[in-house]
């Protein structure tokens, strides 16, 4: 993007980070649907995780079409609509996704609830395409980072609040919710979501965000490598698997989440609401620990907001459910968990492949302790994979990104299609279940963490050959 540039155009980033906030407000309820969806059409484990596949593979035929589409016209879709028109775009085709919600529960028919969430998806996919690098444009690039950041933090609040909003819609009041729900009631919350798809489109459509912003790629003159695909650099190749097992084991751990605490610890569906919250939560105490150097630039200040914004964070998690009568009590304790993410911080001194390896290796602890323990200490052991995830996207995406030039554009669309590995990951975790135990299922999450693990010590030998060594800090943002 242009130099010129001196300060982040906030007028412009506030409207922009709403579809930040739709991403994370309904991935999240969907694990809420999953135990209402299992019940209401006697599912098995792994038929219940269809809910994840049709959400996340969207994402990949989305970009698949999008790309299509491009390659028949001639032109790229982004820059024939432009950034903004693409945004509404996007949002109108997840409001018509809403609209079959109707239909689906009229029938009590599952596969066209499943459709219903996969338009949803083609139209985040689109969103993704857009927003992520619309974000970075909109101010210099140095702090690029920091809004992506910020936007994730956004996103994470979506998370947070989603599942409560969600099962009170379908439940009612915890302290009298009817355990039961009629399929016919996800039809009315889904409509109002739609209905506030169609708005924010028009307020996009109408706002000051540029329909054709200059990004970072614009200017970026690599004539040497101009003729080199994307998926001949092995830093992008490695780091679509990644991706792929990075997003499968974020979406998996909180989507079989429901099923262990009601099959093994003897939940209702409708008290797993807080739970489900309290993990997509944990993302973001992560992440607002990550942007602590888009408020200041003062070291010492940065290292006392690495502690403070965590606990922020985990302080709006605790007023949400206070507001939705939730019993507080049993979450106090997890604020000591949240001291092992920020001491794994600080020790990465933002370097990312440091980070993706020491979170990684949390990530494994986290799940093997929970698959050892029994009752809340397990609980707690699931959700805090949540915390060890929250920094990894942006990892990830800058290692495998690094050194393209102007096939940055291109390997970032590669990136996107893996996402879903959320609804792939999700399937062969379900499946794993129905074979053996919720628990034993976990395991699925330990080898998704060993490749990352791997990936992080394999990427930087392959970086500092071709002369790329990080030595800045990545903040952590959201996909």
């Amino acid at each position: 993007m242009s130099s010129t540039n001196v300060q982040t155009r906030w007028g412009q980033f506030i409207p922009l980070v709403t579809v930040f906030f739709f991403w994370g407000f309904v991935a999240a309820s969907n694990d809420i649907l999953i135990p209402v969806f299992k019940k209401a059409f006697d599912l098995n484990q792994t038929q219940s995780m269809y809910v994840s596949v049709a959400f996340y593979v969207a994402y990949t035929v989305g970009a698949l079409l999008y790309m299509g589409i491009s390659f028949l016209t001639k032109k790229d879709i982004v820059s024939r609509l432009g950034y903004k028109n693409s945004l509404a775009t996007g949002l109108v085709i997840s409001a018509l996704g809403t609209l079959l919600f109707i239909p689906a529960a009229n029938m009590e028919s599952f596969p066209l609830m499943l459709s219903g969430l996969f338009i949803v998806g083609l139209g985040f996919s689109l969103q993704q395409t857009v927003a992520n690098p619309l974000a970075i444009a909109l101010g210099p690039i140095t702090t690029g980072s920091q809004r992506l950041t910020l936007a994730g933090g956004i996103n994470n609040f979506g998370t947070t609040i989603g599942p409560l909003i969600v099962s009170y819609a379908l439940f009612g009041d915890p302290a009298v919710a009817n355990p039961n729900v009629n399929i016919e009631d996800i039809k009315m919350p889904y409509l109002i979501l739609g209905a506030a798809f169609v708005l924010v489109a028009i307020l996009l459509k109408f706002s000051s965000l540029p329909n054709h912003p200059p990004t970072e790629e614009n200017i970026v003159e690599d004539v040497k490598e101009s003729g080199k695909s994307a998926l001949q650099y092995p830093q992008l190749l490695l780091g679509m698997l990644a991706i792929f097992l990075y997003v499968g084991v974020e979406v998996s751990t909180a989507a079989n989440l429901p099923a262990y605490l009601e099959k093994d610890l003897g939940f209702l569906t409708k008290d797993v609401a807080p739970y489900i919250s309290l993990y997509w939560a944990s993302l973001m105490i992560g992440r607002w620990g990550g942007a602590v150097e888009a408020f200041t630039s003062d070291v010492t200040m940065q290292k006392i907001f690495k502690f403070v914004a965590p606990y922020l964070a985990f302080g709006v998690f605790l007023g949400v459910n206070a507001i939705a009568k939730h019993d507080l009590a049993p979450f106090y304790v997890y604020a000591a968990i949240i001291l092992v993410l920020i001491v794994a911080d600080l020790a990465s001194k933002g370097n990312p492949a440091t980070m993706l390896m020491l979170f990684s290796i949390l990530g494994i602890a986290a799940l093997l302790t929970g698959m050892a323990t029994e009752g809340t200490v397990s609980v707690y052991a699931f959700t805090s994979v949540g915390l060890f995830c929250s920094t990894l996207w942006p990892c990830i995406f800058t290692l495998a990104v690094s050194g393209l030039g102007k096939k940055t554009t291109q390997g970032s669309n590669f990136l996107i299609m893996m996402i879903m590995g959320g609804g792939i990951v999700s399937l062969i975790q379900g499946k794993v279940a129905d074979e053996t135990t919720i628990k034993t299922s976990y395991i699925v999450g330990v080898i998704c963490f060993s490749y990352l693990a791997f990936y992080a010590i394999a990427v930087k030998g392959i970086l500092k050959r071709q002369g790329i060594t990080f030595d800045t800090k990545v903040s952590g943002g959201g996909h």
